[in-house]
C-alpha cells in the first residue's frame, strides 16, 4: 500500500462498512462481532475473487480490521519498513493488510478473526501498560 494518512485509512474502513450495509444489508461496527462477520465474508467470497481484486478488497477489509484493532486495543496507524500497520510502540505492530491478503490466499488457516483475537494476547502487557 502506498503512503497513506490515518484519515484515508479510516475512510477506506468507512467505505467498506457503507458497502456492506448498502449491498448486503449488514450493519458493521468496530467490534469483534463485526470482525467475525468480515472473517466469514472472506471465507465465503475468496474463491470467487480474482487475483487482481484481492489487493483492492484487502485494502478495504484491512483498513476496517485495523480500525477495529485501534478501537478495541489501541495503537495508531504507522508506516514501517514492513508496511503499513497498527503500532502500539516502535517495536510492536500488527499488519492487518498482510493478514487479509493471507486469508484470501490461504483460507481459514490465516483467519482475520484469529489475528484480531491474538492481538489482545500477544500485546496484552503493552496494551495494559498504556
Amino acid at each position: 500500500m502506498k503512503s497513506v494518512t490515518e484519515e484515508q485509512l479510516r475512510g477506506l474502513a468507512e467505505k467498506f462498512i457503507a458497502g456492506v450495509r448498502d449491498d448486503l444489508g449488514v450493519e458493521l461496527a468496530y467490534d469483534e462481532a463485526s470482525v467475525e462477520w468480515a472473517d466469514g465474508y472472506v471465507g465465503r467470497v475468496r474463491a470467487s475473487v480474482s487475483e487482481d481484486a484481492v489487493g483492492w478488497i484487502s485494502n478495504l477489509i484491512g483498513s476496517f480490521l485495523g480500525e477495529c484493532v485501534i478501537a478495541n486495543y489501541g495503537g495508531r496507524w504507522r508506516e514501517t519498513e514492513d508496511g503499513v500497520g497498527v503500532c502500539f510502540d516502535g517495536d510492536n505492530c500488527a499488519f492487518p493488510f498482510a493478514k487479509v491478503q493471507k486469508h484470501f490466499l490461504h483460507g481459514e488457516g490465516d483467519s482475520i478473526l484469529g489475528f484480531y483475537k491474538t492481538i489482545g494476547v500477544v500485546f496484552k502487557d503493552f496494551i495494559n501498560a498504556h
